[in-house]
């Protein structure tokens, strides 16, 4: 459509427009004017009528309230109006709708002012008795019969808005009619010949707006169909050059979607290209709110920024480790390279590897191969000693023979039962040890245990009971769980001064989450553990008393064994202590094992 007739158009809708909004608005003022004075007249008249045909009484009389209020309901049944009795004085002495003594003085009221005046008042407002606008009409009247003041009536303006209602939608619909009418007749004109160009005009717009499927449908062989082919076959190209591109990036942010490393990748101007969402994690950023910021941004990581500065300044590989802390300690590791594109400097690209766990366990692994390899001499050099001594011929006393002997015998079983704590840690750990559970009466279970240990409990004269309800079963691998509680209370009988007590307890308890388990509770009277060694009391090779453990024959693996098994079991151990009051080792197990299907 050319631009004249779109402006010619327009105006002409406009005018139709702004005449049909000023006729209807003064339609609507005349409505109003004439229907309000209608009902000013009519009010005027009744009021003229009560004041010569209503039977009035002296309105100091005690009954003058109620005489008045019951007649101005009567009389606001006939008229369909509000009626209200006011004194010279503005008291409400009658009023068909609000008790009369809980209304306000009336004498500042705009048609009692003008009443009192011309003798008839006129006013329109808001109600806050009824919540709606309201024409109050007011007639001073002065009967003889001692009533002296104003009868008013009001009436609600709700029939008028209703009539202004239905006066503004036949104006919206004429108005809405015009429009329609002028819109059709101009655009029968200009349909012709602006249609293909409207046509074409979408069409590009829409591939403007990046949606390549947008054609052309006209089938000319004029010049306008010429163009026509012309967009379309730019779209085809644009649609199959999108997809490829948009291929390569779903495929590239895949890529770095599922990287186990961090991407960080930083322009020349030192601002943020991107992070992808293992960096996010690392770094406890996001990437929409870190791009284009500098990467001095990084604040809380110090290390981390710091070592970036680095490598952006120099423009040279960087390889080296950091921690970070997020919330806890982690080490990463970060590769720094870089990038060029035609011999010119585009940025850095930095690779973040989280190396916390790989660095621990090389540190356990050290330290594992440490202790095994000190636990293992002090035996070995032992019986080599011993039997070095006896095969020199240094030793002619029989007693002392067999007591180098008894030695060596001895140091072979601490050995054994190394070797043997080490292999069955190895298995659990490696996950290899299946549980073969079923339903173990604890009363049974543990009576058997520490019929066991008696021997040994007697000899340091400690006292040994157990506290466990009849009817207690658990579900569990019997053999296991007598390993667990076979350390437990060797320890406690080993590390309990002769004379002391050692007392194993079993009750019914529920979780948060409402699963049922059973809580054991090893106590003892021995020396306690220092508070520092109590976070460290599982781990292998870790020993309280290390001079004590090794006299009694202990491996240092006990605890990290029973932590291992209790946890193959879905449970949980704790320990509390009171140095050289004694310790209580805690146990909670489930009373039913999950089946793996």
């Amino acid at each position: 459509m050319k631009p004249f007739r779109i402006r010619l158009t327009i105006i002409l809708i406009v005018l139709i427009g702004i005449s049909m909004l000023g006729a209807g608005i003064t339609m609507a003022k005349l409505f109003k004017d004439s229907h309000i004075s209608a009902l000013e007249e009519n009010m005027s008249r009744e009021i003229k009528l009560l004041s010569g045909t209503f039977q009035f009484i002296e309105m100091d009389s005690p009954e003058a309230v109620s005489y008045y209020t019951e007649h101005a309901k009567r009389i606001a049944e006939l008229t369909n109006s509000r009626v209200t009795f006011i004194t010279r004085e503005g008291v409400v002495i009658g009023d068909s709708e609000k008790n009369p003594l809980e209304m306000d003085n009336h004498s500042n009221r705009e048609e009692e002012i003008i009443a009192a005046k011309e003798g008839v008042g006129r006013a329109i407002r808001y109600s806050d008795t009824l919540d709606t606008q309201m024409l109050y009409v007011a007639g001073a009247v002065n009967s003889g019969n001692g009533f002296d003041g104003y009868i008013r009536l009001s009436m609600e303006l709700n029939a008028i808005s209703e009539g202004l209602n239905r006066a503004w939608m036949i104006m919206a619909g004429g108005l809405v009619f015009l429009f329609i009418a002028a819109t059709f007749v101009s655009y029968k004109v200009a349909q012709s010949m602006t249609s293909p160009l409207e046509q074409i005009t979408r069409v590009a717009r829409r591939i403007t707006d990046l949606d390549y499927d947008a054609r052309v449908p006209i089938q000319r062989k004029d010049e306008v169909g010429q163009l026509a082919k012309a967009i379309n076959a730019m779209a085809d190209s644009l649609q199959a050059q999108l997809k490829t591109i948009r291929d390569n990036e779903d495929l590239l942010q895949s890529v770095l979607d599922n990287m186990t490393g961090g991407i960080v990748m930083i322009n020349a101007e030192g601002e943020i290209a991107l992070l992808n969402r293992a960096s996010e994690r690392l770094l406890d950023v996001k990437n929409s709110e870190m791009t284009g910021l500098s990467y001095k941004e990084l604040k809380h990581h110090y290390e981390l920024t710091r070592l970036i500065d680095e490598g952006v300044s120099r423009m040279e590989p960087i390889h080296e480790e950091r921690i970070i802390y997020n919330p806890a300690e982690r080490i990463v590791r970060l590769d720094g390279v870089p990038m060029m594109q035609d011999g010119s400097y585009r940025g850095m690209l930095f690779l973040l590897q989280e190396v916390t766990e790989i660095r621990r366990l090389e540190r356990m692994r050290s330290e594992f191969v440490a202790n095994v390899s000190h636990e293992l001499k002090t035996p070995v050099a032992a019986v080599k000693g011993f039997a070095e001594t006896l095969l020199g011929g240094g030793v002619t006393d029989e007693k002392t023979a067999r007591s180098f002997l008894q030695i060596i015998y001895d140091e072979n079983e601490r050995l054994n039962r190394l070797i043997g704590d080490i292999l069955e840690l190895s298995k659990i750990e490696s996950k290899r040890v299946q549980l073969d559970c079923s339903p173990v009466h604890l009363v049974e279970f543990l009576d058997s245990v520490m019929g066991t240990l008696s021997k040994v409990a007697e000899k340091k004269k400690i006292s040994l009971s157990a506290e466990v309800p009849e009817e207690l079963f658990v579900e569990g691998d019997e053999d296991k769980l007598r390993q667990i509680f076979m350390n437990l209370l060797s320890n406690a009988i080993n590390y309990t001064h002769d004379g002391g007590s050692v007392r194993v307890t079993a009750a019914n308890s529920h979780k948060a989450d409402g699963t049922e388990t059973v809580v054991f509770t090893v106590s003892d009277t021995g020396m306690g553990i220092p508070r520092k060694d109590l976070p460290r009391i599982f781990e292998r090779f870790y020993r309280v008393d290390k001079a004590r453990s090794r006299s009694s024959g202990g491996t240092g693996l006990g605890l990290s064994i029973v932590k291992h098994l209790v946890e193959l079991h879905r449970g949980s151990i704790t320990v509390e202590s009171d140095l050289g009051i004694g310790s209580s080792f805690i146990l909670e197990l489930p009373l039913l094992q999950e089946h793996e299907e």
